[in-house]
């Protein structure tokens, strides 16, 4: 499999990812056309959904989630998964199995486009900068299990962005 690696300067900070190669899935949908005719211009065009994803049960809850409520066809779920080092080869493969079988499920599930990336840093940056590089319609995170009280714990939730905006 072919992949891109490449290192962007960003300030001080270096910003190394991985491209993953994923499967190349084509629909065979007989008949589809006039149905994808009737949809608008932007769901024929199709949305960029971020998902954050790691081998926990959370991600993957966040996942299906996001295929079941939010994938339409037509859009690119982009797969984005936080690592220590993309060059430790034993991570990029299980990162890499783990996004395959991942794009397969969107795949058959919602018949929409994937792609993935493996990220080098804290996943709070990795996610923050994916999300401002791609511009995603929504981006979907787990929640580790806490509930909306452990993690709003004010009378009045206050939602603030983690990217570092106000």
């Amino acid at each position: 499999r072919a992949e891109a690696m490449e290192t962007v300067e960003e300030d001080v900070e270096e910003y190394s990812w991985r491209e993953v190669v994923l499967p190349r899935l084509i629909p065979v949908v007989p008949h589809a056309a006039p149905e994808l005719e009737r949809e608008t211009g932007e769901r024929r065009r199709g949305r960029d959904l971020l998902v954050a994803i790691d081998f926990g049960p959370n991600s993957r809850h966040a996942f299906r989630w996001a295929l079941a409520h939010l994938a339409r066809i037509a859009d690119t779920l982009h797969l984005v998964h936080a690592v220590s080092s993309v060059h430790n080869e034993l991570v990029y493969n299980k990162s890499q199995e783990l996004m395959d079988e991942l794009a397969v499920e969107a795949f058959k599930e919602s018949l929409v486009h994937t792609k993935a990336r493996i990220v080098e840093g804290d996943a709070g940056n990795v996610i923050c900068r994916e999300a401002e590089r791609l511009k995603p319609a929504a981006v979907i995170i787990g929640t580790r299990g806490r509930s909306l009280i452990q993690r709003y714990p004010s009378p009045k939730p206050q939602f603030s962005s983690d990217c570092g905006k106000p």
